[in-house]
């Protein structure tokens, strides 16, 4: 198909700049809420390739919206780039972001032939704080036809999985008192959080094998002659569905609660966003993003230790139960890394995330197409 052809030969063109674009995020990673340089970049990125756009996007500062075409098909591609902290990019979402624009911008000039109008979302906080999920409540990604993004991995996998999950800030509030000198005028609120990751451990084995309950303590005391008078932290609970998660988060809570009331110290758990849906992917064009994938000589893992990245959670998964959406992962090479180690995040520069930013790019744009062409010969439906 010309239009294919046509594509693929922008992403081409484009290349070498969307690498640049890819290779700026890496290098200046920047945590949720924080992406202040890269929603400058992504932007004008998209500015140069003919799109039309909006930054601080419905209020919130990093996000931003770009536009292009006027046709009856409305297609949304969603820009990630936001980085983990003291980890960098070890998700790769500088990959997501070149890749989304690349795909963008090979579209913008059949957009009118194809009767498309483009439209690239730069959604902040993807990692827990739910960027995706704000935008959608401030009436964001409303009336689309599909939305797609592509997701690093370490091999390919097409089909999105992801569980739903919430996301807890922690904190017990406790008295400081001299560990030595007056131990019994201490209220510790260590020991707090002791005793709740003791109940998550025995908890674990009554829960489903697919929960998951973990989390990390970031503030655990001031000094080891101190008793703590406050500790914090940050907990993820997951499981298959939303549904599932509303039933599971009271007896993850009570873990919690038993370490207020052994110890006597205050407990506050406040949401850090709301919780992350399961994926709906649209069949059809899955279907069609496999079939360009290895029509461009990707190859497809099934099963095994890294394939099991499409189970990452993923504020897209609220996105699909709105609208049609696919979420593939894209390979690239990187094994043994695996996401979110900072061996991974070093493999998200270099020979291969360039091929995947070209691949994924690719692959996107000649999906669109197909959903758009499928849908024109769809029958019209009877009349009344």
């Amino acid at each position: 198909m010309r239009a294919k052809q046509a594509a693929a030969a922008t992403v081409a063109g484009r290349h070498d700049r969307l690498v640049a674009l890819s290779e700026r995020l890496h290098a200046h990673p920047e945590t949720a809420w924080e992406e202040h340089k890269a929603a400058r970049w992504v932007p004008d990125a998209l500015e140069e390739a003919g799109f039309e756009v909006r930054t601080g996007y419905l209020g919130l500062e990093t996000a931003f919206h770009a536009t292009a075409g006027s046709g009856p098909f409305r297609l949304g591609l969603c820009a990630e780039y936001d980085a983990l902290p003291g980890l960098g990019h070890a998700c790769g979402h500088n990959l997501i972001a070149a890749a989304s624009v690349g795909a963008a911008a090979a579209l913008a000039p059949l957009a009118d032939e194809l009767g498309l109008t483009v439209e690239v979302y730069g959604t902040p906080a993807e990692e827990g704080g739910g960027g995706k999920i704000e935008l959608l409540d401030r009436g964001a990604f409303a009336g689309l036809d599909l939305a797609m993004m592509a997701h690093p991995a370490p091999v390919d996998v097409a089909e999105a999985r992801p569980f739903a999950v919430s996301h807890s800030h922690v904190s017990y509030r406790g008295r400081a008192a001299h560990a030595a000198a007056y131990p019994e005028q201490g209220v510790n609120a260590a020991d707090a959080f002791t005793i709740a990751q003791v109940a998550i451990g025995l908890l674990r084995q009554q829960l489903p094998h697919t929960v998951r309950v973990h989390g990390v303590v970031t503030r655990g005391g001031e000094a080891p002659n101190a008793i703590p008078g406050r500790t914090e932290g940050r907990w993820y609970v997951r499981a298959e569905t939303l549904a599932e998660l509303a039933e599971l988060e009271p007896r993850v809570r009570r873990c919690f609660e038993a370490g207020a009331l052994a110890t006597g110290c205050e407990l506050e758990i406040v949401p850090e966003s709301k919780p992350y849906a399961e994926f709906r992917a649209d069949e059809a064009a899955l279907a069609a993003y496999r079939r360009n994938a290895v029509a461009l000589g990707r190859e497809f893992a099934q099963g095994g230790m890294a394939a099991r990245m499409n189970r990452a959670s993923t504020d897209m998964g609220n996105v699909s139960q709105v609208v049609p959406a696919i979420h593939p992962y894209i390979g690239i090479g990187s094994l043994p890394a695996l996401n979110h180690q900072p061996e991974f995040a070093a493999h998200c520069v270099g020979a291969a995330a360039e091929r995947a930013i070209r691949d994924a790019a690719t692959a996107l744009a000649w999906t669109a197409i197909d959903v758009v062409a499928e849908r024109r010969q769809r029958p019209a439906p009877a009349s009344p």
